[in-house]
């Protein structure tokens, strides 16, 4: 029987790969925690030894892969709410841009520049520069991703160079439980929260920075970039003749 708790990304990236490789044993300690829960098997052959997926690795391997695809599918929903919602305050919005960014340095290191691709980038629809206003939303709807993220001061320090606001937009797990809430958000961001009546909540305001123009490599990012639709056709009436 599989394990009754998810696999972690190390276990289920294991059996990935076992399932697309020729067997040939790693010999380390995943393997071995991967062979006694009975997930993997040695497999003796001439004169060398492989291993493969047992029946109960297989079906781990699938459920893994079926909990990343409604992670994907649930991210992806959240993503595109918030996209909207942009559109809707009068901004326009893009998804998936890949951005360049300036580290700050630090006392022995000059700064340096990193790429960086947050979920919803957008800013005011206006065409004086200096009242862009750019904003930075990273959705997160799982609390190891959002953990994992936030070991990253580096990540969150290239949105704060790109946003005069950055906010971190936090879902639910698949049962319908809350990821984490503000206390685990550092102050420099905003939190937002999925609630359990669909509504996004706000859990604490995102300090605005002051923030120049953006600069000539972001515009040509924009430019080459096709934004989110904005608001939804049939929220206006048509126009008729009177």
């Amino acid at each position: 029987m599989p394990p009754a708790t998810p696999l972690s990304r190390p276990h289920a990236r294991r059996l990935r790969e076992v399932y697309r490789s020729a067997g040939w044993p790693w010999q380390d300690a995943v393997e071995l925690e991967l062979l006694a829960l009975g997930l993997l098997e040695r497999v003796p052959g001439d004169g060398r030894e492989t291993v493969r997926l047992t029946d109960a690795g297989v079906q781990a391997a699938a459920q893994n892969v079926q909990r990343q695809q409604r992670a994907r599918s649930a991210h992806e929903q959240l993503v595109e709410r918030v996209a909207r919602d942009m559109g809707r305050a009068g901004r326009i919005a893009w998804r998936g841009l890949m951005l360049r960014a300036l580290l700050p340095g630090s006392d022995a290191a000059a700064p340096r520049w990193c790429l960086a691709c947050p979920d919803v980038f957008s800013i005011r629809n206006t065409s004086v520069a200096h009242y862009v206003e750019p904003v930075v939303h990273e959705i997160k709807v799982s609390r190891a991703d959002l953990l994992a993220d936030l070991r990253q001061p580096a990540k969150r320090a290239a949105y704060l160079d790109l946003g005069g606001q950055c906010w971190y937009v936090l879902g639910r797990d698949a049962r319908g439980r809350a990821i984490g809430d503000a206390d685990d958000v550092p102050p420099e961001c905003g939190v937002l929260a999925l609630a359990e009546d669909g509504g996004l909540a706000l859990q604490r305001p995102a300090p605005r920075r002051e923030r120049a123009a953006l600069p000539f490599h972001v515009w040509m990012a924009l430019a080459r970039a096709t934004p989110c639709a904005g608001l939804d056709e049939d929220v206006q009436l048509p126009l008729r003749a009177g």
